[in-house]
């Protein structure tokens, strides 16, 4: 069952009707309110030649072809291919003239259907600005920062759009009083929709759901802990929001003034200016702006692993990046991402680590058990802990999961060294860390739906013998024996184990 949503344009007056005969001809526009004083422009930029029509559906970030359309009478309908493979989605949309504007049908995979009443508007909506060259490459000298992998938290997982300053401050306190500030977690950062316009001068401004930002930062680093924020190198963030584009050096002293201490940086809408080969020229000019603010900012690079970034990411002054798209509080995203990592693992070090994405522990797509793989994974991939739940709601469990002191201490070894695939057996993974004690942490992963019983051997991590073998979960010491140890692992489980010489 087909469902409607009721949407619409605004009329931009003034505007001339398209020549007789090409009544869809034209771009029309629409202001969609984000609800925090802002607004979200999408253009359809359409052109019809007799019975076909071509053109493009331009979004902030993004500008999509039409790829089939036609026009019978009033009504034409058209369609365009979003997205990438394997992620390809088709968008169907029917649209019939009226005196002055467009009724919009809009069928997504998946979604509601919309229904947009569109007017007309100039003939430059939707344009890009113009490019701004990027500059010559050189190498961004080390921050300092982030020797072992940054903790803290991320709104975007639970809340996306739905974040302000309130729930910052409230998640602040949460992260003291649950203990998590104790177990290691500082960063508390606010993802997109954060952002308003800029004023006259070109200052990037809040929007209403954030009044204060120096006022925030104060309260946040009040409680012992550091505030993060977002932005993008393109004009928009993902979501249509104001991004750097033109303004990083202005942008980066405004983050040191507010107090700002870490900065995700969202590739999206530079799709529109730039290719993916000038990815490290403009990342590295907003590396530069961050060193010439005056002020310790973790620089996190987020576009999704493409144009290899774990090659130029230390040299753009990235503390981080991300080697994944998007990941989704289900075990098929989670296990798709955290053990298709093993290959970065020579990347990876004090000061720039692979970043495969936020933590979704406690946001109840998957079980305890699945949490707690989550969390083991990306302990043995020496991955930032970036918790993407609601800490002022956490069950126990949560609690336990994410504030594992020994979990977290095999995340933080100071060695910095991304553990790796000792062997794959089927559904059957073992993982192995090397830590800075000379100890090592070892990983048996079930995959699979039925309990498994996983050895380990000793000639597996170069050991002759073993004398201690510590189960982190469970707390529990045992005597090495024999040539290997062995474990029951329920389905979808892990034993993480550390085993000291």
């Amino acid at each position: 069952m087909k469902h409607l949503v009721v949407a619409c344009f605004c009329l931009l007056s003034l505007l001339q009707d398209p020549p007789a005969g090409t009544p869809f001809t034209g771009r029309w526009v629409v202001r969609t309110d984000n609800g925090d004083g802002t607004f979200r422009q999408t253009v359809f930029a359409l052109d019809q030649r007799g019975s076909k029509l071509t053109g493009r559906v331009i979004n902030p970030t993004n500008e999509q072809p039409i790829v089939d359309g036609n026009v019978m009478g009033d009504n034409a309908s058209f369609a365009v291919v979003t997205g990438r493979p394997p992620n390809e989605r088709r968008v169907e949309y029917q649209a019939t003239r009226q005196e002055i504007s467009l009724a919009i049908r809009v069928t997504r995979p998946g979604q509601s259907l919309q229904l947009l009443t569109a007017m007309r508007g100039p003939a430059t909506a939707g344009d890009a600005p113009a490019r701004i060259d990027p500059p010559a490459l050189h190498r961004v000298p080390d921050n300092g920062l982030a020797r072992t992998p940054p903790m803290g938290w991320n709104s975007w997982n639970h809340f996306r759009g739905r974040v302000d300053e309130a729930t910052v401050r409230s998640i602040a306190d949460a992260m003291v009083s649950t203990g998590m500030k104790a177990a290691g977690y500082t960063y508390v950062n606010i993802d997109d929709t954060w952002e308003a316009g800029r004023d006259a001068s070109g200052a990037i401004l809040t929007n209403r759901k954030f009044p204060d930002m120096k006022a925030l930062a104060d309260y946040v680093h009040g409680k012992g802990l550091k505030l993060g924020i977002y932005s993008s190198p393109g004009p928009h963030t993902c979501a249509g929001y104001e991004g750097s584009y033109g303004h990083e050096v202005q942008d980066a002293r405004t983050y040191a003034a507010w107090g700002i201490d870490y900065l995700k940086y969202d590739w999206c809408g530079a799709g529109r200016i730039y290719k993916d080969e000038e990815m490290q020229a403009v990342y590295q000019k907003m590396g530069d702006a961050l060193r010439e603010s005056g002020r310790d900012i973790v620089y996190s690079l987020c576009q999704y692993g493409r144009n290899n970034v774990w090659i130029w990411g230390p040299q753009v002054g990235g503390n981080l990046w991300r080697t994944t798209g998007d990941i989704g509080d289900s075990w098929e995203s989670m296990t798709r991402i955290g053990f298709g990592q093993d290959a970065l693992a020579p990347h990876a070090g004090p000061g720039h680590w692979n970043d495969p994405d936020m933590l979704e522990i406690g946001n109840g797509g998957m079980t305890a058990t699945e949490y707690r793989t989550h969390m083991s994974l990306w302990a043995m991939l020496a991955a930032p802990l970036l918790a993407g739940n609601d800490l002022r709601s956490m069950s126990p469990e949560t609690v336990a999961i994410l504030t594992n002191r020994e979990v977290i201490a095999i995340d933080q070894d100071p060695l910095g060294k991304q553990g790796h695939r000792l062997r794959a057996d089927g559904a059957i993974e073992v993982w192995a860390r090397p830590l800075a004690s000379g100890a090592q942490a070892v990983a048996l992963f079930n995959r699979g739906q039925s309990p498994a019983r996983i050895s380990v051997r000793w000639s597996e991590l170069g050991m002759q013998s073993a004398h201690t073998v510590r189960d982190v979960w469970t707390g529990r010491d045992v005597r090495g024996a024999g040539e290997e140890y062995s474990a029951d692992v329920e389905p979808h489980g892990v034993a993480l184990l550390r085993i000291d010489r």
